[in-house]
This record gives structure tokens, sequence and C-alpha cells, in this order.
């Protein structure tokens, strides 16, 4: 095993599978952001593959996880390939 299969945009990959998953579950985002107990523009910084200032959290991404009823590596699955 190696890192054959590393993609350097897993970042973006990451933000846009948690809009992807929230709209899924039909989540707005000022709910999503009430249950993680952080500001709605932080969760949209969040979901914005373009902000690379703005990180998720390993405890956020689980949060996520549990909330969208998702395992950890689904938000690293790109679907765009």
């Amino acid at each position: 095993m190696g890192l054959e299969n590393y993609n350097k945009d897993f970042k973006k990959v990451i933000c846009k599978n948690i809009k992807k998953f929230r709209k899924e579950k039909e989540i707005r985002l000022m709910d999503l952001a009430e249950m993680l107990d952080v500001s709605p523009e932080y969760l949209k910084r969040i979901e914005s593959p373009n902000d690379d200032k703005k990180t998720c959290s390993l405890t956020l991404l689980y949060k996520l996880s549990l909330i969208l009823d998702k395992k950890l590596d689904d938000f690293l699955i790109d679907s765009q390939k």
C-alpha cells in the first residue's frame, strides 16, 4: 500500500460531500450549524471548497457523520471521478 491513490484535493472533496450529504438529508445549513453548535457562517465556509483558510476538524467531521448518518470515509469519496 502506498500513496498512489492520494488525492491532493481531498479537502475540497470533503467540503463538497458535507454540502451534498446535508442536502440529501434535507437539512438547512442554519439547522445543521445549530446542531453542531457553530455559526452558520462558519459552516458555510467549511462547505465552500474554495475557502482554503477554513478547515473542518476531525471532531466536527465525526459529529457530521453521526448527524448525516454517514461513515467517516464517505466524506473522502470523490464522486466526480
